[in-house]
């Protein structure tokens, strides 16, 4: 078995910034939290992913809202990976990072629940990562005109998990 990766995607401070709060936001702040802190202190390595638009004021690169968010600041040796679509593997660097540290498996987290989250789980198995582990208390999304962010995160975490990834909560997610 090779290497686990912890990613964390798009987690950064336009997140945070908007009058509207992400469904459970300090509960699953407090689990990227712990999974980070956990991830470190056994050696994983972790890449965050960043999403870059130039076309939202958000998003654009160098904004304060494109920044990663402050309560999971990467350290300078972890690596960012920049991604400008909801797929963090469509034309990024991320395949790559990951062949170089011989990953196998990924651990996912972050935001938005049925955009990048959704997009990337599917991908990663498509591109062979077939071990990865969904933290089902870990991702998040706001409301949206059809669903709550609550009916968002269970219905992706039905979708997703077991099929594209294993579902795990924060607590069962053991770095080694």
């Amino acid at each position: 078995m090779g290497q686990t990766v912890l990613l964390l995607i798009d987690v950064q401070q336009a997140m945070f910034m908007y009058d509207e709060k992400l469904y459970r936001e300090q509960e699953v702040v407090a689990h990227l939290q712990q999974l980070l802190t956990e991830a470190r202190a056994s050696g994983t390595p972790v890449i965050f992913v960043q999403h870059t638009d130039e076309a939202d004021e958000d998003f654009r690169e160098n904004s304060l809202g494109w920044a990663i968010a402050d309560v999971v600041r990467p350290l300078p040796q972890e690596r960012i990976v920049r991604k400008s679509s909801w797929d963090s593997f469509y034309q990024t660097e991320l395949r790559d990072v990951l062949q170089g540290l011989g990953a196998s498996q990924l651990i996912i987290a972050g935001m938005q629940s049925e955009f990048c989250l959704d997009t990337t789980c599917r991908s990663a198995y498509s591109l062979g990562y077939q071990n990865n582990v969904l933290v089902s208390d870990a991702h998040s999304t706001f409301d949206s005109k059809v669903l709550s962010g609550e009916q968002i995160v269970a219905h992706h975490n039905a979708v997703l998990g077991n099929r594209f990834a294993r579902l795990l909560t924060t607590a069962d997610v053991h770095f080694s």
